[in-house]
């Protein structure tokens, strides 16, 4: 497990995908011979169908059933390993580099504890980068 892994997930939890979990779904599939019907397109919209499921699961109440919530979430990412699956790419290569260009994106030390959104801590950056005061510190002669 990467350290990036172990800081992210306590030591009693194993992150997903894990090779017993992947195993398990292709039999499933295979067995039912859904894997014909396991489309990009399909398995796309499944995703967005589910994660709507899972929302839905708060929408009148912060205090969902819990039991719900799991199986809408486990339908989310199983649809997502589908998908994943069919299109040919590595979860934890993908996810890894989105990772690193949102943390490009939002600086740890300008985004730490806010909810902004990149247009938004973008412009500050310009402004702080272009602010008469952003030379050299201690640099008060403005010529």
């Amino acid at each position: 497990m990467s350290t990036f892994a172990r800081t992210l997930f306590p030591a009693s939890v194993t992150p997903m995908p894990s090779p017993a979990t992947l195993a398990a779904l292709r039999v499933f599939v295979e067995e039912r011979d859904w894997d014909q019907f396991h489309t990009p397109e399909n398995l796309a919209k499944s995703i967005a169908i589910e994660a709507a499921e899972l929302l839905e699961c708060f929408q009148w109440t912060a205090n969902a059933d819990q039991t719900r919530v799991e199986e809408e979430l486990a339908d989310v990412v199983t649809y997502c390993i589908h998908l994943a699956n069919r299109i040919g790419v590595d979860l934890d290569e993908i996810v890894l580099r989105k990772l690193e260009s949102t943390r490009v994106k939002y600086p740890a030390d300008q985004a730490r504890g806010r909810m902004v959104k990149y247009p938004q801590l973008a412009a500050e950056q310009d402004r702080a980068a272009n602010a008469p005061d952003a030379g050299v510190e201690g640099d008060t002669d403005p010529s």
